[in-house]
């Protein structure tokens, strides 16, 4: 499966947009609507293109190469 980088964050879950934020991938919510627009968000395998999708402990969110892991307290 390749490298996956390990993200933390303070709560149960986290909405994607937020999270790509979080994970510095993106800087603004506009870069956010543009990636998922183009169709280069994929969480635990399968496309997305809600920026509200919520994510929780161990979904995998895949940004071309880049693997990201939810990791929760």
């Amino acid at each position: 499966m390749g490298h996956v980088r390990e993200v933390e964050i303070d709560d149960d879950m986290i909405r994607l947009g937020q999270f790509l934020k979080l994970a510095g991938v993106v800087d603004a919510g506009a870069d956010v609507k543009l990636l998922l627009a183009e169709g280069e968000v994929r969480v635990n395998g399968q496309p997305e293109t809600r920026r509200g999708r919520q994510l929780v402990h161990d979904d995998v969110v895949q940004i071309g190469t880049e693997k990201l892991r939810v990791r929760t307290p």
